[in-house]
């Protein structure tokens, strides 16, 4: 590969061809660290409107550090993987207490904090300060299986090592923080997973895969473990004074401390032990009515298959913090998974 021909045939295009985004307007590192965050495992087009609530709301690392997590979680309710809200909160904590609020701009440091891993690392040292450090993530692993035909698996440890090797010899030491959101850039609008645009790509010439011919087989990546499902009944449980129960996840674990209807586990389907179930974890009889609807949500590595009850109640509950009554309004305050979110609609209903 011609390295200097290479770079500017890619920053030509990047800055010919850029998406006006709203993390890209500056380079404040504390904006590009929660966008970064932001994007992990979800699209750019869902992230602006979260990213432009979510600055407003914590515009700076001292916002965030001081906020409840509560209100982080509220923030970030929809986008998912609330590991990575709770994460970057306890990180931006550490900044705050350790380093004057200011984002360090040395890989050790910043490496140290919670939820930030070398992609992340990457971006910020090299967006926000201008530094050659190479950020890998799945679209960089695409675009450079290609760029130099590699034909291992790209999910593996000693692949990504390989690519960040060849990468530190490849990155624009003039101007790294836009070779690698163009590399971003170019993965996300031509060198997309399948059907790539070779035709319209800036550096076509450059390319092994498709000199060869090879560009749909690359990359090579092990396919993922099936996921595996499991039955809910939901019950959305209403007392005399029109007010649903509602509990608190653990604090560690699957959407860990945010709120739901009770889950009821079917064995097999069975609808007969689900008044009982409540009874044992609640301490309520319950009256099971009308089914509402049935909802799938999916995880990496789970997927819920949730039927929907409206259920009443004519009792009352010791009062615990973790399982309380509440109002629409009070639900409404509260941050829950999008799957039981979804089922607030038969609340206004």
């Amino acid at each position: 590969m011609n390295i200097s021909a290479f770079q500017h045939d890619l920053l030509t295009w990047y800055h010919e061809n850029k998406r006006e985004l709203p993390w890209r307007e500056d380079q404040d590192p504390y904006k590009i660290w929660v966008s970064e965050i932001m994007l992990q495992q979800t699209k750019v087009d869902t992230v602006i409107p979260y990213f432009e609530r979510f600055i407003e709301k914590f515009p700076t690392p001292e916002a965030l550090a001081e906020a409840e997590e509560q209100d982080v979680l509220k923030a970030w309710e929809g986008l998912g993987y609330y590991s990575r809200a709770r994460n970057l909160q306890n990180a931006v904590r550490e900044v705050v207490s350790s380093y004057g609020g200011k984002v360090p701009d040395n890989e050790k440091e910043l490496g140290d904090l919670k939820g930030i891993g070398p992609y992340t690392k990457g971006a910020i040292l090299s967006i926000a300060y201008n530094q050659p450090v190479p950020a890998i993530d799945g679209n960089v692993m695409r675009v450079f299986s290609r760029l130099l035909m590699i034909d291992e698996d790209i999910s593996l440890q000693r692949t990504k090592k390989l690519v960040d090797e060849k990468l530190r010899n490849i990155i624009s030491t003039e101007d790294p923080a836009s070779f690698n959101q163009a590399i971003m850039e170019l993965g996300a609008l031509v060198c997309t997973p399948r059907s790539p645009g070779c035709l319209l790509c800036p550096v076509q010439a450059h390319c092994e895969a498709f000199s060869h011919g090879r560009e749909k087989e690359l990359p090579i990546k092990a396919k993922a473990k099936k996921q595996r499902e499991v039955a809910y009944a939901v019950l959305l449980i209403r007392n005399k004074e029109n007010e649903y129960l509602i509990e608190k996840r653990d604090e560690k674990g699957l959407l860990a401390n945010l709120w739901q209807f009770p889950m009821v586990p079917l064995a097999a389907n069975n609808l007969n032990q689900v008044e009982e179930w409540i009874y044992k974890h609640y301490g309520l009889h319950v009256q099971l009515n009308k089914k509402h609807g049935k909802l799938k949500h999916v995880f990496t590595h789970i997927i819920w298959n949730l039927d929907v009850y409206e259920a009443v109640t004519d009792e009352t509950m010791e009062k615990k913090d973790s399982v309380i009554f509440a109002g629409r309004e009070k639900l409404e305050e509260r941050p829950f998974p999008v799957s039981h979110q979804k089922m607030m609609k038969y609340i206004r209903e």
